[in-house]
């Protein structure tokens, strides 16, 4: 079959049998909730943790067109594993646009292919998404952290946890803290079955001792600066991709059963491929090193129209599936109920509409 065949070259290039492996474990055992789901500890063993990290510094190198490939080729095995590896790589990417810095820390992830949560801030009722929800002050020639990240994925699985934080005087900056320091603690939050695996549950952090090396400030008091604006959009392609692969996957059930006709299948991958054409586009100017405003605002038009994409293909791939599929297979709407999920990460359509209806008109997109 030609459907996702280039994004499962691209995922064997880079993480040999790691697709194969994935396939022959019941979907549903790949996304439980337990810490003994295989997927996490597969793509330790094949060094995916040092996915997007430079070959010079250890890692595989990874570009940002094939890291979206990966990305919707394991959304399609499983989803779970999918979002937990985009806040991973989220806390990653974060830290290699800070460039010479972060060095040996990127090479100590590589090194012991290390999982790194991201505690970075989302939208909240009455903040913005750059408002940090944990306070860091100086103390004991360091830092002293308090707060909580919730839902936080790879909570069990973590060794690291990059976290965004308020530092009275000198505003945001990124901690960086391992899993077993003292004053960290985990408390369930996540209560859904559906993306269960991903690990999102509550890290709370009481009076955590952090040393002045483990914190990387921001270049400025307010907007984006540029480390964060490369995070950004690494998540924003990598997200999109992932919950494009769990779409996909439904595709691929269409496909290989013959199920509807020509006309209706074709129109599956119309939706399907043209979102994934429109990611590329995006991971092309970021290769080339483009980190704009320009980018980030064509970023979320691209985001929210693969969000649009899924909703209609995973509807339509699930009427031409048929009530059989339903009856039979828990998998099929277990996936139905994922590919929809996109729509719960922050920034919302709806809270991000001000600040691109600005941009459209010429003035600066202040996300809120």
């Amino acid at each position: 079959m030609n459907f996702l065949r280039r994004d499962r070259d691209t995922l064997e290039k880079f993480l040999p049998s790691f697709d194969a492996k994935l396939a022959k474990i019941p979907l549903l055992e790949l996304e439980r909730s337990s810490i003994m789901n295989p997927g996490l500890s597969m793509f330790r063993e094949l060094d995916g943790p040092a996915l997007l990290i430079a070959r010079e510094l250890g890692g595989k190198g990874a570009s940002p067109m094939d890291a979206i490939q990966i990305h919707r080729a394991v959304g399609a095995r499983t989803p779970s594993l999918a979002i937990a590896m985009t806040m991973h790589h989220l806390s990653v990417t974060t830290l290699m646009e800070y460039g010479d810095c972060t060095t040996k820390l990127l090479q100590l992830i590589t090194g012991g292919q290390l999982l790194v949560a991201s505690g970075f801030a989302e939208g909240r009722s009455g903040a913005g998404i750059l408002a940090p929800t944990m306070q860091a002050e100086p103390r004991n020639g360091g830092y002293v952290i308090n707060g909580s990240k919730k839902p936080c994925s790879l909570s069990s699985s973590m060794h690291l946890l990059a976290a965004s934080v308020f530092v009275a005087g000198r505003t945001r900056a990124i901690a960086v803290v391992p899993s077993d320091a003292e004053g960290i603690s985990l408390k369930p939050f996540w209560k859904n079955t559906v993306l269960a695996g991903a690990e999102s549950d509550e890290v709370v952090l009481a009076n955590v001792q952090i040393s002045e090396q483990q914190l990387f400030f921001h270049d400025t008091a307010a907007g984006m600066d540029a480390a964060e604006a490369g995070g950004f959009l690494w998540f924003q392609v990598l997200i999109a991709a992932s919950y494009l692969g769990v779409a996909s996957a439904l595709v691929e059930r269409v496909i290989a059963g013959g199920h509807g006709d020509a006309c209706g299948r074709t129109q599956l991958a119309l939706e399907v491929e043209g979102a994934m054409s429109s990611l590329e586009g995006v991971a092309r100017a970021m290769q080339a090193g483009d980190r704009s405003e320009a980018l980030r605002a064509q970023a979320f038009f691209v985001r929210f129209s693969v969000q649009q994409a899924i909703a209609r293909a995973s509807v339509l791939a699930m009427e031409l599936l048929g009530g059989t599929a339903f009856l039979e297979s828990p998998d099929v709407t277990y996936l139905l109920a994922a590919s929809q999920a996109l729509a719960l990460h922050p920034p919302s359509r709806l809270s991000a509409a001000p600040a691109l209806d600005d941009y459209l008109a010429g003035k600066p997109m202040q996300l809120v």
